[in-house]
């Protein structure tokens, strides 16, 4: 029997939204003795089990808060029921109590779980075996009460009987403590199962096909007209990809992921690199080399600078191989440390290279690390726990580049060198801005003072019903096939129908498919549109977790293929014997034989116009790589003021500014230029190494003022964050002194963001900013900050 301090016990039940009256008596069985409805003897005693998801059960204590941050098990006493806890998702079986007699008109007992109609909890009549009374969980751990009229039932036996019969995500059913109640009780958070049927996600999505080969995965994929999806590679010649990238010759170095989900004693790593190569254009790998084996954890890597970047937490490493022979010139040099792996499935990930020269990549919510180089204190660290990050391959700088959102697994760049990520559980499409902090899935801002964040771009997501992105698992065809996504990628090959230039591209796990989002341009940001599914493979083992383009447009991808969609702790759960690489190809797309490294430098810098971003991204890294040269420079300059586009005029100033070409009397000239874009990067290029120069803040002060865009107010606000907060308010003043920025998707959040720094510094600057700012939310921030300074001065 569950025993409280009666004032302690109302007090942990109200804030746990359960009411006192969970107090109620507990049944009888036909003996007269309480039956273990609760479990509080630890055993299932006056149970009978069935299957194996109710071995080992019930569980002791809440075991959800140590691997969940954004869930607790809300049980009552000690013990529950939980069939996740020991076997995950997979296992199956009921369990059936004692019959006993309804003495009351009245019962309860708290439910979670998944919201299949497989994951539930029946009251079952003894006397005939009708099943009364059924409900399911809501895709939550947090066990809630459910109320049920037992009026036309008193005086008979039930029985209660907790299903679980389902496989795969939230395949598990959570079950504590049935109750009888002399009168209907009240509980604040109760599971209506009326509202819940009302609620419920559409029927169950019917795929094609699961567990194909790999020759006839590829054949069952439903592709637009004119397109083709080749087999590249399968099993065995690649297993478990994680991770790959597209060097200078257009070879795919892939990760293979032996490791997951548990990183390996130091020494013990199984993962490894390959190299694939088709050296006929046949659109299949003809040539395999093993790079490097022993990794451990590997979760992302990107070539560049003589040698592959590869992200396995704890570490970012440098495996060089700077002769380009395919072998490691040493053993891996660690970067940095300090990256974690609490959630194996949130480690950095999809590297790429962005338009600055950086390094970037992401970083899932519910890690949580400290980065910085190997030996380094905390005061020279960087922590994150989600967003996005960069790091200078020669300067040797790691930042957090932009903070919030979930686990993002995916990321790319526009023509105007704009950022995006997609997103899982929460909304999926985020537009990323330097300094811009965004909706988390879960835990809280490092800046307490943020008060408010940027929510997504997208107008719509890819799941049904509106019980939360969890319960239409399987269920969100119409919709787009649900909230996990993996991969992205803005098509700029050059090669398809001049429709998809510019489109989102997004894998959808559940949905087995890539989601197209259509982005419009709109203020500082953009609006993401719901578009047509680009391509469903109709096969519910397909994982794609990245994909790129070529240097003849088409599209590489990389499947993990596992029917287990979700992820989890259990070694023994995922099938490490599959894996393929896909290249989907429209109008039978020729195949280009190239080597990028031989073209000389001056060769580079025309192909900063290649209509494909392949030969630009590439060229300006290469460009970067061999460093300073006033010849190129001066190439580079000309292209800058010769440019037919401005997609060739904006390339250009990013080979200028990694060639280490942009100087501030350069970048001062460019700050009048009429492309809106060239200003605003000109902004963050100027100040990418130090915080901005007295005279550079004398044109920013301006621009503030007068300067048309949005975009280019964007930029201002982003680079004030990397200025000192007493030399922030000239420029601080002008940009809030723009009312048609109010409503905006960026700019009041971002202004807000740049003037936090110099409101908690300096009150009466802030005063200042408060009386002529026009932006009602900056008001209101500016005057929440100082009131809460004021009273932590005044205790």
């Amino acid at each position: 029997m569950k025993i409280f301090v009666p004032a302690l016990a109302a007090f942990a039940l109200t804030f746990s939204g359960i009411s006192a009256e969970r107090t109620g008596a507990i049944p009888l069985g036909r003996d007269g003795k309480a039956l273990n409805l609760g479990f509080e003897d630890g055993t299932l005693k006056d149970w009978t089990a069935s299957g194996k998801a109710f071995q080992g059960q019930p569980i002791k204590g809440d075991t959800v808060a140590p691997r969940r941050s954004d869930m607790k098990s809300e049980h009552d006493g000690k013990y529950w029921i939980g069939t996740y806890e020991r076997f995950g998702d997979d296992a199956q079986g009921t369990l059936t109590s004692a019959p006993f007699k309804v003495t009351q008109p009245y019962g309860s007992f708290l439910v979670a779980g998944g919201s299949f109609e497989n994951t539930r909890v029946e009251l079952v009549r003894a006397d005939d075996n009708q099943v009364f009374f059924k409900v399911s969980g809501n895709d939550s751990e947090n066990l809630r009460p459910v109320v049920v009229d037992l009026q036309p039932h008193q005086g008979k036996e039930i029985f209660i009987r907790i299903v679980d019969q389902q496989s795969g995500g939230w395949g598990h059913i959570n079950f504590d403590d049935f109750r009888f109640h002399a009168q209907k009780p009240e509980f604040t958070n109760a599971v209506d199962p009326a509202k819940q049927l009302a609620d419920a996600p559409p029927p169950m999505d019917v795929v094609k096909f699961a567990g194909l080969s790999p020759e006839d995965a590829a054949k069952a994929a439903s592709v637009p007209e004119g397109f083709e999806l080749k087999l590249f590679a399968g099993e065995p010649d690649v297993k478990q990809p994680i991770a790959f990238a597209m060097d200078d010759r257009g070879r795919l170095w892939v990760a293979e992921a032996y490791t997951y989900p548990r990183r390996a004693p130091e020494g013990q790593g199984k993962d490894r690199i390959l190299i694939f190569e088709d050296t006929n254009g046949d659109g299949k790998f003809d040539k395999r080399t093993v790079f490097i084996e022993g990794l451990n954890l590997v979760s992302g890597l990107e070539v560049g600078f003589g040698g592959v970047y590869v992200g396995a937490a704890p570490y970012l490493m440098f495996i060089p191989d700077r002769n380009h022979d395919d072998v490691p010139d040493s053993k891996p040099e660690i970067l940095l440390d300090g990256f974690a792996y609490q959630d194996t499935h949130e480690t950095l990930n999809t590297f790429t290279w962005g338009p600055d020269g950086w390094l970037y990549g992401c970083h899932g919510v519910f890690t949580y690390s400290n980065v910085g180089k190997p030996g380094a204190p905390d005061s020279e660290r960087t922590r994150i726990n989600a967003g996005v990050w960069r790091y200078h391959p020669t300067r040797h700088k790691f930042e957090l580049f932009a903070e919030g959102t979930s686990n993002p697994w995916g990321i790319d760049f526009d023509i105007h060198g704009q950022c995006f990520i997609e997103a899982c559980v929460i909304p999926h499409l985020f537009h990323m801005i330097q300094g811009a902090r965004y909706e988390r899935q879960g835990g809280q801002h490092f800046n307490p003072y943020v008060y408010d964040d940027i929510k997504t771009i997208a107008d719509h997501v890819h799941y049904a019903g509106n019980k939360g992105p969890h319960a239409a698992n399987g269920r969100s065809d119409a919709a787009g096939g649900g909230h996990a996504h993996a991969g992205l990628m803005l098509y700029q090959g050059g090669s398809f129908p001049e429709k998809y230039d510019g489109m989102i591209f997004m894998n959808n796990i559940h949905g087995a498919r890539l989601n197209m989002d259509i982005p419009e341009r709109q203020g500082s940001g953009f609006v993401g549109h719901h578009g047509p599914d680009f391509v469903k493979f109709n096969d519910s083992w397909s994982q794609i977790l990245n994909f790129l383009y070529d240097q003849d447009g088409s599209i590489y991808m990389i499947d993990w293929y596992d029917k287990n969609q979700c992820h989890h702790n259990n070694v023994e759960g995922h099938d490490r014997s599959n894996g393929r690489i896909f290249k989907l190809v429209y109008n039978k797309q020729k195949w280009t034989p190239i080597d990028l490294q031989k073209k000389s430098s001056h060769e580079l810098v025309e192909l900063l116009s290649n209509k494909n971003q392949f030969y630009a991204r590439h060229a300006r890294r290469i460009l970067q790589e061999r460093g300073p040269d006033q010849s190129v420079q001066s190439d580079i300059r000309d292209f800058i003021q010769n440019a037919k586009n401005e997609t060739a005029r904006l390339n250009a100033l990013w080979a200028l500014h990694v060639t280490g070409g942009l100087t501030d009397a350069e970048g001062v000239k460019l700050l009048e230029n009429g492309n809106e874009y060239v200003r605003a990067w000109t902004i963050q290029l100027l100040c990418e190494k130090d915080a901005p120069r007295p005279e550079l803040l004398k044109h920013f002060a301006k621009m503030a003022a007068a300067d048309p865009s949005p975009i280019v107010r964007l930029y201002l606000a982003s680079v004030m964050q990397k200025t000192p907060p007493q030399d922030r308010p000239p420029v601080l003043k002008n940009l809030l002194a723009h009312p048609e920025d109010a409503n905006d998707h960026n700019l009041p959040l971002m202004y807000w963001y740049a003037a936090e720094g110099t409101v908690s510094a300096d009150s009466q600057q802030a005063i200042k900013l408060l009386s002529d700012a026009k932006i009602p939310k900056v008001r209101q921030f500016i005057a929440r900050r100082v009131a809460s300074k004021a009273v932590a001065q005044n205790n």
